[in-house]
């Protein structure tokens, strides 16, 4: 256990209060799930509205993405769990200036996969995953966004937990030349999340369709990056299969490799139409085929604002 949650002390305390809380009047043997969901409730107490719990159900066999990126993320992954032993028994640590949490950036455009990988590496290393809400930490009020990143790392802090910053250009965006009031304090907030990032020593994983518009001085404070490219023609064709089900009802011959040729989709929109496909068999009453899927692509495809060739 101590090696899955390297949390602070007053985080112990609440876990096993809330642990004892929950499975006190029932009597039976205290469990590791017990003291997960104690310790879940504890954080979800100090995150409060700050962000929220991510739960995700995709598997690895669902992932699609080159060989080099697979293996940034295999990267990532060995950081966390190798942290303690390269940081601290070998010495590493010393090395750091400050803080020895870590920070990945995972980059690409929209449907690509960035936040469902984000959710696969916490059920990898069995972390919990919470998505910031900058609706609620970013103010328009002066001193207010400084404050809300304090809360926001403060609670972090007390549990071994990931950071998710979705879209995160929004809040790690280049400090602009200062000409008025509102330009300086935007780049005052922008020093303290540097600040904050740079001292917290947990897991924050930062995606974005715009990569450049990071500033350079989040960049440097970058373990890891994966870059996501948008799927080839193969790659097209192993996530059209990977997106049914094995309990779906579909007809036993499907020509996915035709619609890998025919449309040009990221995992995201890919997803979207064999959703959309699904849905227009069942209304039908029918196994889904290759009708159905190229009905659903073509429609996706519009909506995306892309004309097939089947239009012409």
């Amino acid at each position: 256990m101590s090696e899955r949650y390297a949390i602070t002390p007053g985080a112990i305390v609440a876990t096993a209060r809330n642990t004892r809380a929950r499975c006190g009047a029932s009597g039976d043997p205290i469990t590791t799930s017990d003291i997960h969901t104690g310790l879940r409730a504890h954080l979800g107490q100090r995150l409060g509205t700050l962000a929220k719990l991510v739960e995700w159900q995709q598997r690895w066999d669902d992932l699609v993405l080159p060989a080099a990126q697979i293996e940034q993320v295999e990267e990532l992954c060995a950081r966390v769990r190798f942290r303690r032993d390269v940081l601290e028994t070998q010495g590493f640590g010393k090395k750091t200036a400050k803080g020895n949490g870590i920070v990945a950036l995972l980059s690409g455009d929209p449907g690509t996969g960035k936040t469902m990988v984000a959710g696969l590496i916490a059920n990898e290393l069995g972390l919990d995953l919470y998505q910031v809400d900058l609706s609620v930490v970013v103010s328009k009020y002066i001193g207010e966004t400084e404050k809300g990143l304090a809360r926001l790392f403060d609670a972090a802090e007390s549990g071994h937990i990931i950071l998710l910053f979705d879209e995160a250009d929004a809040l790690f965006a280049k400090r602009s030349e200062v000409t008025s009031s509102n330009d300086r304090y935007a780049n005052l907030e922008t020093n303290y999340l540097l600040q904050r990032l740079e001292a917290f020593g947990g897991i924050t994983l930062l995606t974005t369709n715009h990569e450049t518009a990071l500033d350079d001085a989040f960049r440097r404070r970058i373990a890891v990056h994966v870059k996501f490219p948008l799927p080839d023609e193969s790659e097209r064709a192993e996530l059209w299969r990977a997106m049914i089900p094995e309990e779906a009802r579909v007809e036993e011959m499907l020509d996915v490799r035709a619609l890998a040729r025919d449309y040009d989709m990221s995992g995201g929109h890919i997803k979207n139409a064999v959703i959309r496909a699904a849905f227009l068999a069942a209304a039908r009453g029918v196994s889904i085929d290759d009708t159905h899927l190229r009905a659903a692509a073509h429609a996706e495809f519009e909506a995306m604002g892309r004309i097939s060739s089947e239009s012409l």
